[in-house]
């Protein structure tokens, strides 16, 4: 099934341990643990998937090929974001502020769920694609001068790479299709985000599909 457009990124912080959600504005990155990359931090130009499979690898006899079997799924996404908040990236890389403005990196990296919404080719039911556990880098930075004509604008790049998630018993992604007649959003929710439950208060248009 072909897939059309990046309509949202939703990432959250998870407790590495118990890789629940964590729910706190402080700690985490809102109130509710969660929090999209919506049009205030101008969306999401890229989100790359690889991984999603192993290497394959020919099992030889009789002079011929007589299997094959595959590695496990290694999944890494990278990610083309707009304009993310400066103190969210900070939270999500695991960087460390000193309480005056300044930010030192950390060698203990936050764990980061990310869910990513495409949509089917005629945009009636979204297509998720869910990591519960993982992290995030941004390796480089580039900086350029602006110019006579025109102003250089460097996105925000930065690498996730999946872990393996307790609650699909070890695989590091899900998927979910909202045309699928079992689909439960507040399922898919729970389990990429850590026990999450949406609260009156909520932004439930995070993940909903159609």
């Amino acid at each position: 099934m072909a897939i059309v457009g990046l309509k949202m990124v939703t990432l959250a912080l998870v407790d590495p341990k118990t890789q629940q959600l964590i729910k706190d504005a402080v700690k985490g990155l809102s109130a509710s643990g969660i929090v999209q990359i919506d049009s205030a931090m101008l969306g999401t130009k890229t989100a790359n998937i690889t991984g999603l499979e192993g290497a394959a690898t020919k099992v030889d006899g009789n002079n011929s090929t007589q299997d094959i079997y595959y590695g496990s799924a290694s999944p890494a996404v990278a990610f083309d974001f707009n304009n993310l908040d400066f103190v969210l990236k900070q939270k999500i890389l695991g960087n460390i502020s000193d309480g005056k403005g300044g930010y030192v990196h950390s060698d203990v990296k936050p764990h980061v769920a990310v869910l990513i919404e495409s949509e089917s080719l005629d945009r009636a039911n979204s297509i998720f694609f869910g990591f519960a556990n993982g992290g995030m880098s941004a390796p480089s930075q580039n900086v350029a001068t602006d110019t006579s004509t025109a102003q250089t604008r460097e996105d925000d790049a930065l690498t996730y790479t999946a872990l393996s998630a307790d609650v699909w018993n070890g695989q590091p992604y899900k998927l979910f299709y909202t045309g699928d007649t079992t689909y439960d959003q507040a399922n898919m929710l729970k389990e990429v985000f850590g026990g999450y439950v949406a609260t009156s208060s909520s932004n439930t248009d995070t993940g909903t599909g159609k």
